[in-house]
């Protein structure tokens, strides 16, 4: 049976409902705001009444400023395939939020944020749902006068651009500000592949880490529909122990991923034993705390590549890192 970790931070929740959340409506933008044509959305998550803690302001040894707001949360992101900057992206957006009323309460670039730290101090959609390079995004938080809580989240990462959207509004107001006016993505086509990341090693691993927030532990193998790993010893393995041993202020959240062979529910298991199988070698090469990795499966829905080709099939049967920060 696999034993999955159970963190004690906000972010487990958010990444298993990103995970399965394909089929989800959408709803109607009150003030017509709307994303670039041909955006694919990756995950849409409401909390009915919940809490969110504003970013108003860059990181610093305290943290990053913030307010706490109370309302329905509705947490999104999308991704725009092409050749748009950032900025090309956010502007429009930012520009839509002012002309609806909305008053800027932060703005930053990745590094007037505060980069790294900035990126893992707010609540960001767990990957691969949201990818965020640390050195490049941009951050916007924006309120109206009736009390609703816009943030725009947009980093370039491979070739497409993600955005998040997380909308707080007051009980009772439950419609959008932003849409796509598509449906979100069933993740499973061959059609639009999610944003290729670079396979790393245990040379890169840290690195990839550091400036991703994830990594695919790249010299790991696995063969169409096996979820045991081979008992030779794996660098990227040792190299993430290390990691995690001198930065007790981060958790991670493993996730397997599968080809296409196979059913979607069958695809999900196998892809979750994977990922637990990777768990099980790292705790038994360790002397981490089991707690401190927790593990999810997204089957066939997050691409690297085409499942056309063998080879392509072979980069998709792969295991990914996702860092949190405690």
């Amino acid at each position: 049976m696999i034993r999955r970790a159970v963190l004690t931070s906000r972010w487990l929740a958010p990444v298993l409902a990103g995970l399965f959340c394909a089929g989800l409506p959408l709803g109607v933008a009150a003030q017509g705001i709307n994303l670039p044509a041909g955006a694919r959305q990756l995950a849409e998550r409401a909390t009915a009444l919940g809490s969110y803690a504003v970013p108003l302001g860059p990181a610093s040894d305290d943290g990053v400023p913030e307010r706490q707001v109370e309302g329905q949360i509705l947490r999104r992101s999308w991704r725009v395939s092409g050749d748009s900057t950032v900025l090309q992206i956010l502007a429009p957006l930012r520009a839509q939020l002012v002309a609806a009323g909305y008053e800027l309460l932060y703005q930053c670039p990745a590094r007037s944020c505060g980069g790294f730290d900035f990126r893992f101090d707010i609540e960001v959609i767990p990957a691969p749902d949201m990818t965020v390079d640390v050195s490049n995004y941009s951050f916007v938080s924006a309120e109206h006068p009736d009390g609703r809580i816009v943030t725009l989240l947009v980093s370039r990462s491979g070739n497409a651009t993600f955005v998040q959207v997380i909308e707080v509004t007051p009980e009772g107001d439950s419609a959008p500000v932003i849409t796509d006016g598509t449906s979100p993505a069933d993740g499973g086509s061959d059609a639009a592949p999610t944003a290729a990341l670079p396979l790393i090693g245990a040379a890169e691993l840290i690195t990839g880490l550091r400036r991703n927030g994830r990594a695919v532990l790249a010299d790991l193998e696995f063969e169409t529909g096996a979820v045991t790993l081979g008992a030779k010893p794996y660098d990227s393995l040792t190299a993430l122990a290390e990691f995690l041993s001198q930065n007790p202020d981060f958790d991670v959240l493993l996730v397997g991923h599968t080809d296409t062979v196979g059913s979607l529910t069958q695809n999900i298991a196998i892809s979750e034993r994977r990922a637990d199988a990777v768990r099980r070698r790292l705790l038994a090469d360790s002397t981490l705390n089991p707690a401190r990795i927790a593990v999810a499966g997204a089957g066939f829905m997050a691409p690297l590549t085409t499942n056309l080709t063998p080879e392509g099939r072979e980069a998709n049967r792969r295991v990914e890192v996702v860092l949190i920060r405690r």
